[in-house]
């Protein structure tokens, strides 16, 4: 099931290079990667990226600004959309430089919404 709903995302979202669903503790759940994707080494790149993610949740909620949702960085050669689903997991697509980032934020929240049972604390 997870698989699928991460190949639809990249299948539908142009310029995708993989979609992962990642656990807070950095390892990786399900992956779906492009050819070049799988060049891009994106398995390291959404690891490293966790840090991020538990960083800017924990300054979200010191400041009380409420939960993260979402979280974009742009680089020279690749484009992350994380989209948090719960405090444990979240949903990374990596884009080259000129992906349709918007139609890739879209899916990951379709994506969102339909694995949201499996998600549920």
């Amino acid at each position: 099931m997870f698989k699928k709903a991460l190949e639809n995302i990249v299948e539908k979202t142009d310029g995708s290079l993989g979609a992962l669903i990642m656990g807070a503790d950095g390892l990786s759940v399900e992956k779906f990667f492009t050819d070049a994707g799988h060049e891009a080494n994106l398995d390291v790149t959404a690891a490293e990226f966790t840090s991020l993610v538990r960083n800017a949740s924990r300054s979200s909620n010191d400041l009380d600004l409420g939960n993260l949702r979402e979280l974009v960085v742009t680089l020279g050669n690749v484009t992350l959309v994380m989209r948090l689903f719960n405090k444990d997991y979240f949903a990374v697509l990596a884009l080259k430089p000129e992906g349709n980032v918007g139609r890739g934020r879209y899916e990951l929240r379709k994506a969102e919404l339909m694995l949201a049972k499996e998600f549920a604390v």
